[in-house]
């Protein structure tokens, strides 16, 4: 069982930045697959960003391409998503998810259905 805990959402302006933080329960976060989902308003939940075990690879959207940043701290057992150059359209609920897949392949890691584990999410404003 994982617990996740999202943190760090607020309002900002466009062209600002944000720093998203998931802190994790358990002692085995090392063991999954770390993504980013969000969710805006009247819209289906969509990915942003995922991470595999020990950090190495990464996955993006490519409506976040090279604005966002996934990252984790396994000895903190913690994923983060630094956002720079946010857009109003990035306004949503961010959410972080936990999967247990022992592939990291963008058709498993884009998928909200092959996590296991939610946070409750964050809610991101960004004002234009």
């Amino acid at each position: 069982q994982v617990q996740l805990v999202e943190s760090g959402g607020g309002l900002v302006q466009a062209g600002g930045s944000l720093r998203l933080s998931c802190a994790a329960s358990g002692r085995t976060f090392s063991t999954y697959v770390m993504g980013w989902f969000r969710q805006a308003p009247g819209k289906e939940r969509e990915f942003v960003a995922a991470i595999s075990w020990s950090g190495s690879m990464t996955y993006y959207a490519d409506s976040v391409k090279g604005r966002f940043t996934i990252s984790r701290d396994n000895a903190k057992n913690t994923v983060y998503l630094q956002m720079n150059s946010l857009k109003p359209e990035d306004t949503a609920i961010y959410y972080c998810a936990a999967t247990s897949s022992p592939r990291f392949i963008g058709s498993v890691v884009q998928s909200g259905h092959k996590y296991n584990y939610w946070g409750q999410g964050t809610q991101v404003t960004v004002s234009s």
